[in-house]
């Protein structure tokens, strides 16, 4: 699975695109590759597609409460007595997506955006978060079983 996270410059945000790369039945999504983006076009306005997103909504925002464990992150540290959890992300944008294939073919995907609320406005995320919005990314592809 290539999941793609691009951190704005100069913006405490990261847009994540999943495209999709193997068949999802459950969302009647079978044919995915296709020749131009505006055949993906009829695939995002299916209901399959609104369904998943739907899901992925549910799932993202149970991850952003309950962040994924990530072992070298110091709310993870041993004997950590500060209580510090890290900060809550904001979801700014969850839809589906136009995902460039490889040999010029184009697949549907979902499009998403998280945004640090806490952060300074132009400041670029931290390592940190950086590493909480992929290993996030990460879960969300698993629960949903898009890998």
């Amino acid at each position: 699975m290539s999941i793609h996270i691009s951190p704005d410059a100069n913006q405490p945000s990261a847009t994540i695109e999943i495209p999709l790369e193997q068949p999802l039945p459950d969302y009647d999504l079978h044919q995915l590759e296709h020749p131009t983006p505006r055949d993906v076009d009829a695939v995002l306005v299916s209901q399959g597609v609104r369904d998943l997103v739907d899901d992925a909504r549910g799932v993202l925002m149970d991850l952003l409460a309950h962040p994924p464990y990530q072992a070298n992150s110091p709310e993870h540290a041993n004997l950590d007595f500060t209580h510090s959890a890290p900060l809550p992300l904001e979801l700014t944008q969850l839809t589906g997506a136009i995902c460039p294939g490889g040999d010029e073919t184009y697949r549907p995907g979902i499009w998403i955006v998280l945004r640090d609320p806490h952060a300074k406005h132009g400041t670029s995320l931290p390592q940190a978060t950086q590493e909480r919005i992929a290993s996030i990314a990460e879960e969300l592809v698993k629960r949903l079983q898009l890998a």
